[in-house]
């Protein structure tokens, strides 16, 4: 049986129900997960950025890379017209 992984909005989601005051035991019950993975989970993300937050990071992440693939191609457009613009005829 191999290990199942469940995506950082998942397990930020599971997290939220412990800090609402939801029993880490009835949790664990209710998802399958052991408790142990929970407290894991806890140590790790605790300090990580709430769901929300990583929502808009994952946004702001892919809007840089499609600008900076934007510039990238502006560059190189440029730079072939001076090479044309550069020649004697």
């Amino acid at each position: 049986m191999g290990k199942e992984r469940h995506s950082e909005e998942k397990i930020l989601e599971i997290l939220g129900r412990i800090e609402n005051g939801e029993a880490i035991a009835a949790v664990s019950r209710s998802t399958g997960i052991s408790r142990k993975t929970i407290q894991n989970w806890k140590a790790t993300y605790s300090r990580q950025p709430k769901s929300d937050d990583a929502k808009r990071l994952k946004q702001l992440e892919d809007e840089n890379a499609r600008l900076k693939k934007l510039v990238a191609d502006l560059a190189l457009d440029n730079a072939m017209l001076k090479d044309v613009v550069g020649k004697k005829w």
